[in-house]
């Protein structure tokens, strides 16, 4: 194993001693609780383990497995379930656009009668922060999770990978909104915001990905925890904890949605500023297209009338100021200038 750590509890009350190799004898007391986080795991010391332990292979396999989605599977002795906590980064001023804000965690668990076993692989897209399983412990203490069982332990799990949904769909929504600002903004939008947009779909896609099926994982171990007796006394949290899965799947979809008009209205932003460069133009070009006419008709090498005089030079210069600011006025009523 690369990392192992964990925590043992006896009758209630926190316990000293925990070692990997004990865990199994701590499983057959009925009075001990433990808890086993396994980072980055061999995989044959994780096989034999689960040998020791009853666990089914499947599971095993699942738990190390790459790209393994969020699901929860039901067995006879043991439940295991896979999901990803989220957490977000803020990408520097010089990171290029397609920067994604998002950074994955994978955790998978069997939760037995009187243990719960996590199993944690490195970030997903290989970030140096890792999942803090140590707020997990602090959220069990808080709760006072010893006199509710191995139910607890995984409601403090679930209750921090949901809390970490939240705070990642909070901060794509700020992205979403400062994508707004700027592209309504008076000055140009800057470089790179068809990226940047097209990214924040990318990880709302991700994110979408991680937050959803969160519903069908918490509703089982809700309704499937092998520690009966506290059960009723941990259904308020759990249906707290469902009720803000469902917030976060809501928002999400929510964002999803705005994120496409974001892409859209950019698009269609795109064309008018376009529109408008061409209209422009198109004034200019045939309000100096007068003076070029002009003074074209008055180099050709015939006789005309004025010719090599004062006056014919002041006509056609009167002509050509006159034309001029008559076309001038007419596309300035018009919006075209």
């Amino acid at each position: 194993m690369r990392q192992v750590q964990g925590r043992v509890w006896r009758s209630g009350k926190p316990a000293d001693g925990f070692t990997f190799a004990s865990i199994s004898d701590c499983l057959t007391d009925e009075n001990t609780l433990v808890w086993a986080d396994i980072y980055d795991p061999d995989h044959e010391a994780l096989r034999e383990l689960a040998g020791e332990l009853g666990l089914n292979m499947w599971a095993v396999e699942d738990a190390v497995a790459p790209k393994e989605r969020t699901k929860t599977s039901v067995y006879q002795t043991h439940t295991f379930f896979t999901v990803y906590a989220v957490d977000t980064c803020a990408p520097g001023e010089d990171a290029p656009p397609d920067t994604s804000l998002l950074v994955k965690h994978r955790i998978s668990a069997f939760v037995l009668p009187r243990g719960l076993i996590t199993v944690r692989l490195p970030s997903v897209n290989g970030a140096a922060n890792e999942f803090d399983i140590d707020e997990v412990s602090r959220r069990f203490d808080d709760l006072g999770g010893q006199r509710y069982g191995v139910g607890a332990l995984v409601h403090g799990l679930l209750d921090v990978v949901v809390d970490g949904h939240f705070e990642a769909v909070e901060a794509l929504d700020d992205a979403i909104e400062s994508l707004e600002d700027e592209l309504f903004a008076d000055s140009a939008p800057r470089r790179g915001l068809q990226r940047r947009t097209f990214q924040l779909r990318k990880d709302l896609v991700e994110l979408r990905r991680v937050v959803l099926p969160m519903r069908e994982v918490v509703s089982t171990i809700q309704h499937r925890r092998l520690d009966s007796s506290t059960s009723s006394a941990l259904d308020p949290l759990y249906a707290d904890l469902y009720d803000h899965v469902l917030r976060a799947s809501e928002w999400t979809e929510s964002l999803r949605d705005m994120i496409t008009t974001v892409f859209e209205t950019n698009l269609s932003l795109q064309d008018a500023r376009l529109n408008t460069v061409m209209k422009k133009l198109s004034g200019w070009a045939a309000i100096i297209a007068v003076p070029t006419a002009i003074t074209g008709f008055y180099g050709q090498n015939v006789m005309y009338p004025g010719i090599n005089t004062v006056v014919g030079f002041i006509a056609s210069s009167i002509l050509i100021v006159v034309l001029v600011i008559l076309l001038y006025v007419m596309f300035k009523r018009r919006d075209w200038l």
